[in-house]
């Protein structure tokens, strides 16, 4: 597993050829009361962050409230990095049986995003049936809740220089010069995928401000779609791929394919229903659950009503003894 050494290397100088003769070399990690902090971590926390205050923003058009949300993400974040972490560590399973301290080890790396997704997904089901929340609808915000992450934490891949492609004469090839001097231009396949997600985030929110979104999972299966079209091209340009056992096919690949194939399948199936009218967007179930405060202001407003409105709608006796009035001092004044 010497690969695994070899395509993370923190101590080089980055460099752009087309932006011109200049280097980079910013720092992997940072030092903190005397412990060492990797910009990664940094970087894939502020995606976290990013992502939840864009879900937060979002949730109640997709039908799910704040509390249901945070439940979610409180279950789904430290499941899904195990979920990350597993998927990684049973694909690289040698490395990890030989070195079993590593396999907790996740600041040094190895973080696999279809194991996060995985595990998450399962997460989310359970919790959403518990609590009787719509799945899919769950699953299409926090899937944009996804892309956002891996669209900015791609960039921890940049500090740790990782997660690049093979040799090439691109024009876009990122130059890394190890400490002796030595120098490799490579594809840069962290920006290729950031850069992919970002294009995939902005036509999400177009298609979710126009009002596109026709049914629930919708959105699930266009990432599925896109990013697995994405994902599939990108992996094959990368040194650092998980491969099953020794049979030389990447795992992220092979998914990747499987994935976009499935969803386009469904995606022009459901077309065809929503076109006939057998789908359509469910009814948010947010809309069908009185809000707590609601329900007593109703009671209020209910009480407050009986109180001013006698019972059947009889008047009291002394309103009655003083309409009679009225009308005989109306009926003197006739007669005069």
């Amino acid at each position: 597993m010497t690969e695994i050494i070899e395509t993370i290397q923190r101590d080089s100088l980055i460099s752009f050829p087309f932006l011109g003769s200049w280097t980079i070399n910013p720092p992997s990690y940072v030092t903190v009361f005397g412990r060492t902090i990797y910009l990664y971590g940094i970087v894939i926390a502020a995606a976290f962050l990013l992502a939840i205050i864009w879900m937060t923003k979002k949730c109640k058009s997709f039908g799910i409230r704040e509390d249901d949300l945070y439940d979610t993400i409180i279950w789904t974040i430290p499941i899904g990095i195990i979920g990350a972490r597993l998927y990684y560590v049973l694909f690289s399973l040698e490395y990890y049986i030989a070195n079993p301290s590593k396999i907790i080890a996740i600041w040094e790396g190895g973080l696999a995003i279809y194991g996060g997704i995985i595990a998450g997904i399962i997460v989310i089901f359970f919790l959403c049936r518990h609590k009787k929340m719509r799945v899919a609808a769950m699953l299409d915000l926090v899937i944009v809740g996804v892309i956002i992450g891996q669209m900015i934490g791609r960039w921890g891949n940049f500090f740790n220089r990782e997660a690049f492609g093979r040799e090439t004469g691109i024009f876009c090839r990122m130059g890394l010069t190890s400490p002796d001097g030595s120098t490799i231009y490579v594809h840069p396949t962290f920006l290729y995928e950031s850069l992919w997600n970002f294009a995939l985030f902005i036509f999400l929110s177009i298609f979710l401000k126009k009002n596109k979104r026709k049914y629930n999972g919708q959105i699930m299966l266009i990432y599925l779609l896109v990013y697995g079209i994405g994902r599939t091209l990108i992996e094959g340009l990368r040194t650092d791929s998980l491969y099953i056992g020794n049979s030389g096919i990447r795992v992220s690949q092979l998914l990747s394919a499987i994935l976009a194939v499935f969803a386009a399948v469904m995606l022009i199936y459901n077309a065809r229903r929503v076109k006939n009218g057998t789908l359509k967007l469910e009814p948010a179930y947010i809309e069908n659950l009185p809000d707590e405060g609601n329900e007593a202001e109703s009671a209020d407003a209910e009480s407050t009503v009986d109180e001013d409105i006698p019972e059947n709608g009889q008047e009291t006796e002394a309103e009655t003894a003083d309409m009679k009035d009225h009308e005989k001092q109306a009926g003197d004044a006739e007669d005069k």
